[in-house]
This record gives C-alpha cells, sequence and structure tokens, in this order.
C-alpha cells in the first residue's frame, strides 16, 4: 500500500464502511450511494456505490473488449498465475473480509471459519490446480471414410463475457464458486453483488485490481440497488452466458429474459430438502444434526435440510429429542465466538419467515418452540414445528430462516414419496442403521446432493447442484469449470 492510500485509509477509519466499483481495471467512487445494514443491529453499516445502467454498460463492454482483444481465453498459464496471486490475495486479507462478512451479512465468527470465508477461499485454489493438469483438448482418433483417414479432435473454448448474479447469504460462496471456474475456462466477468451484501462482494474487486494480474476489463464487479441493472446483464447482447443463484421465482425470470438471445444460463436456485429418519436410526444422534443444521446462518442455505421426516410411530419421541437441541442453539451477537446462529439479513426476510410460521401453526401444525422475532436487529428464535402436513405451505414453500417442518411418514416408500413431493430438488438426507438401507432410499430420492448417515458431499472438488426447480447445471468440481466452455469439434484428413 502507498503512502497516500494508507493516508485515505487512516482518515476513513472511523467512517462508514464503503466500496468502489471495479469497470474497465479502475476502481471507481461512488457518484451516488446506497445503504447497506449490520442485520445484527439494524444500523446502517456502509454505503455501497449504486451503479447506474449505463456502468453496467461500460462493464459489459469492458468484458467484451477484454475477451475480444486480449490473449486471457488462451493464454492457460496466465490464468494459472493470476488465480494463484487472487487465493493468496484472499488469504492475507482474511481478516478484513472476516469482519465485512461478519458485519455486513450477519455470519458469526466460527461460520467465517468454515463455508461463508476460509472455505470458498479453496476454491480458487482448487480451479489454479485444475489448470495445471486439465485437457482442453479430447482426441477422438482418426477413422477411414471415402478412402481417406480423418483425424477428429475437440478442442473445449471460453464460452467468453459471463454475467454472474449472486445471492446475500453467502456472498463470498457464491461469488468465488462463478469466478474461479470461469476465469479457469478464460471467460471474462461482469459480477454483481446482492444488494442486502454488497461491500462483501465489492471487496472481492478491490483485491483483483489491486494484487493480481488480471488484464482490464476481465473481471468487473458492481453493485446496485436498480433492477434495471440485473435486467442489462440478463437482456444484453454482449453477454454470453448467465450464472444466477437466488430465489426461484428470480431464476424463472432470468432465464425467460435470457431466452430471446439463446444466453447459456446456469441457476442454483431454492431447496426444500428432506432428512429422511428411518426406524433403525441412532434417534439421539438426530437432535443436534436436525436442530443445528436448520440454525447454521439462521437456516439461511438453499441446501439445509428444512423437512425432518420421521417415523409415524416415534414422532413423539424425536420431537422431543428435537427440541431439546433447539434449546442448545446460542444465538445472538455474531461478533461473540460463543455464537452459534446469528441474525437474518433483513426486517423484510424476518418478516416473510414469521408469516409463514404463523400460518403454518394456523394451518394446524404444532408450535414446539421458537416462532417470535427477537431485537434488536433481524434476530429469529430457532422454531420448531411438529406435525405438518406434507402438503402444506410449510412444507413445501423454502422459509430461508431457522424453521424445521417435522413431518410423519408410515414406511420407507411413504417417506420416498413426501420427500420426492417438492417442486425443488437440491439436497436431502438418511439415516440408517443399515447402510445399504439408506443407499437405497438415497438413490430413489431426485435430488442433486445427498447426504448418508452425515456424509459432508460440500468441498471445492465435488459438483453442486440440483434437480427440477432448483436449478440448471453445476458449480465447484471440473464440472463447474465445464460450464464455462464451448466444445468445438475439429477434422483434418491424414496426407
Amino acid at each position: 500500500m502507498s503512502s497516500t492510500e494508507q493516508e485515505s485509509t487512516d482518515a476513513r477509519a472511523d467512517a462508514p464502511a464503503g466500496g468502489r466499483l471495479l469497470i474497465g481495471g479502475q476502481l471507481i467512487e461512488a457518484e451516488r450511494t446506497f445503504p447497506s445494514l449490520n442485520p445484527a443491529t439494524g444500523d446502517v453499516f456502509g454505503y455501497a456505490p449504486d451503479a447506474t445502467v449505463a456502468q453496467a454498460e461500460a462493464a459489459v463492454a469492458a468484458a467484451r473488449h477484454a475477451f475480444d482483444t486480449t490473449d486471457w481465453a488462451t493464454n492457460v498459464a496466465l490464468r494459472e498465475r493470476c488465480l494463484d496471486q487472487f487465493h493468496q490475495a484472499l488469504r492475507d486479507h482474511v481478516e478484513e473480509l472476516r469482519e465485512l462478512s461478519i458485519a455486513e451479512v450477519g455470519s458469526t465468527v466460527s461460520l467465517t471459519r468454515a463455508g461463508q470465508l476460509e472455505a470458498p477461499i479453496e476454491i480458487v485454489r482448487y480451479y489454479a490446480d485444475l489448470l495445471k493438469t486439465y485437457e482442453f483438448t479430447e482426441n477422438f482418433g482418426s477413422v477411414e471414410y471415402l478412402g481417406q483417414q480423418h483425424r477428429r479432435w475437440v478442442e473445449k473454448e471460453a464460452t467468453g463475457v459471463v454475467a454472474a448474479i449472486v445471492a446475500y447469504n453467502y456472498p463470498n460462496q457464491l461469488a468465488l464458486a462463478k469466478l474461479a471456474p470461469a476465469l479457469a475456462a478464460g471467460c471474462t466477468v461482469v459480477l454483481k453483488a446482492a444488494p442486502d451484501t454488497p461491500l462483501t462482494t465489492l471487496a472481492l474487486g478491490e483485491l483483483i485490481a489491486r494484487y493480481t494480474d488480471i488484464p482490464a476489463g476481465v473481471v468487473n464487479v458492481l453493485s446496485s440497488s436498480e433492477v434495471a441493472v440485473g435486467e442489462l446483464l440478463t437482456t444484453h447482447p454482449d453477454v454470453d452466458a448467465i450464472t444466477f443463484t437466488g430465489s426461484t421465482a428470480v431464476g424463472r425470470t432470468i432465464m425467460t429474459a435470457a431466452a430471446g438471445s439463446l444466453k447459456r444460463v446456469f441457476l442454483e436456485l431454492g431447496g426444500k430438502s428432506a432428512a429422511i429418519v428411518l426406524d433403525d436410526a441412532d434417534y439421539a444422534s438426530i437432535g443436534p444434526y436436525a436442530a443445528f443444521g436448520i440454525t447454521i446462518h439462521a437456516g439461511q442455505g438453499c441446501a439445509l435440510n428444512s423437512r425432518l421426516l420421521v417415523p409415524r410411530k416415534d414422532h413423539d419421541e424425536i420431537v422431543a429429542a428435537v427440541a431439546a437441541s433447539f434449546a442448545r442453539v446460542r444465538y445472538g451477537d455474531p461478533r461473540d465466538r460463543k455464537t452459534y446462529m446469528g441474525p437474518l439479513i433483513s426486517e423484510r426476510q424476518r418478516d416473510k419467515v414469521h408469516g409463514l410460521v404463523q400460518r403454518a401453526v394456523a394451518a394446524g401444525a404444532t408450535l414446539v418452540t421458537g416462532g417470535a422475532k427477537v431485537d434488536p436487529g433481524f434476530f429469529y428464535q430457532p422454531t420448531l414445528l411438529a406435525g405438518v402436513d406434507p402438503d402444506s405451505e410449510i412444507a413445501q414453500e423454502e422459509v430461508f430462516g431457522p424453521v424445521l417442518a417435522v413431518i410423519p411418514y408410515d414406511d420407507d416408500d411413504d417417506a420416498v414419496r413426501i420427500a420426492n413431493h417438492s417442486v425443488y430438488g437440491l439436497s436431502g438426507a438418511v439415516f440408517s442403521a443399515d447402510e445399504q438401507r439408506a443407499l437405497t432410499v438415497a438413490r430413489r430420492i431426485r435430488t442433486g446432493t445427498f447426504s448418508v448417515n452425515g456424509g459432508n458431499y460440500f468441498h471445492p472438488d465435488v459438483p453442486f447442484g440440483g434437480y427440477k426447480q432448483s436449478g440448471i447445471g453445476r458449480e465447484m468440481g471440473a464440472a463447474g469449470l465445464e460450464e464455462f466452455l464451448e466444445r468445438k469439434t475439429l477434422a483434418s484428413v491424414l496426407g
């Protein structure tokens, strides 16, 4: 950091946090801003630059120019070096990013050491390493045709300009799971932050601009409160692909908008995942798994198991065990290292969660514990609902809050039917003393990811994504890289 930059940083030490747009390699100060709130207090944490449609247009133009005029798409060694630099910058500034994630996202300290920050940073490491071994050419050998030998092969090329739009719940994970593979593939990117967590995403752009050799325009980072900015990114003729994480409703809108130009669309959307407890499972272990699983990050996770399917004859026993674990979930100030659960992101989201819980109780579900707002900030009590009808709203709609619905079933076939009775198909789990029985059930569930007896599938080298209305495509792993590659088939006549 230069002395001028240090003086500027010192001068702003007591001021609200702010950020800058990254467009065409330039960090741009805001002409206008919008507030970002600290969800643990409800107070303004900082002000983010409110990008205009014209600035979004400039970002797309910069990405297009960089793709068309630089060697980024063809220079694998450059991409590998730049991803190495980006990973190092993330590691070097992890404490600054941690503070942002706690203050703006509402993440607890412990969660920043896992899925909210430190684990996502390793996605960048994974793709930098993958470039060392990944084959961008696939040889199909030769065949005889009309008396001549023809050599055939496929070259995998970057798709082009990517519009990457992320949600608020895990902004580092979502941004890096899009940025890293897109850059590794040779694409250029316009990354749009979620309006609720803009400063966290803008910080990634700052690191790229200051600490990497990524050419100007290859990465552009925007934050905006304007719906029109997102609309421009999804319809612009110079955007070749869209990758979006968010609600299924918005995903449908994006898919419709992209249809006019037949853009490639990758969608990571909602979930209503079910954890199935078979009748031979260890019930004592289910309580902590269910309670602490649904309350991590206040339930704001698309793949969390928000339905717990239990044998009807043991419903009350299992509910009692889960309720005891719910009582041990410590929520409050996310800066406190003993806190397990932080706040919801906004009053709007808290109102949505509370409304769903109230309607569930009115529809006949039993409120075992929780079901109330907690002030200050946007906290909501860990909430357990029992005896839930599998056809009810609370069993079908994504809540995105710390709310678990316990649903009784009659036998294995009934459990599978209930688990699959959803427009979503993102994740799920099964518990049984018999692994083969568990696997038989797991293979009947129509989801993109699944946990057997607590197995963890989430890692940079493993594809993540869903069936049905939980999305299209996969993130992470080699599959995540290949979402950003086009395949060009070539053939030549052997002499």
